[in-house]
């Protein structure tokens, strides 16, 4: 066999088997990749969760209320046309039929009353929907602070 042919037969194997390598290399890195960025991912949802917990405000409803059928869902806590955070909106649940007017009293993390806000809340069996409770301009509802419903 002529030298020349040899010569080219090695070159093409060794670029073959180079390319091979490179492809297994890419497919370890690409698998690598994903792992970190699954387990990032991860971390980060886990620890997105704890602040969450952490930053809570607890609502509670008072034992009257719970016995007429009200539930609560979601709240969220912002501001009305100034910067402290004064206004809850609730969602609330109704299993039986209520018609009544509520007091919120937001307390902050030592216990102490920070505000009061009334309103009146009204549905049928089987309703639900968003309720807003105004507290004074200087209430300031802060994370991890607690809010009754009476």
């Amino acid at each position: 066999m002529n030298p020349f042919r040899i010569l080219i037969l090695l070159f093409a194997l060794c670029l073959l088997s180079c390319n091979r390598i490179a492809n297994k290399t890419k497919e370890g890195l690409n698998k690598g990749g994903e792992m970190v960025g699954e387990s990032a991912t991860e971390f980060f949802d886990g620890v997105s969760e704890g602040v969450d917990k952490t930053l809570e405000c607890k609502i509670i409803l008072s034992d009257s209320l719970l016995k007429n059928g009200l539930k609560t869902g979601v709240y969220t806590v912002d501001s009305r046309s100034h910067n402290n955070n004064n206004k809850l909106t609730l969602y609330l649940i109704f299993e039986t039929a209520l018609n009544t007017e509520v007091i919120a009293k937001a307390y902050n993390k030592s216990g102490l009353e920070i505000g009061r806000a009334k309103t009146t809340i009204q549905g049928q069996k089987g309703d639900a929907g968003y309720f807003e409770f105004l507290f004074d301009q200087q209430t300031d509802i802060g994370f991890r602070n607690t809010i009754t419903i009476n």
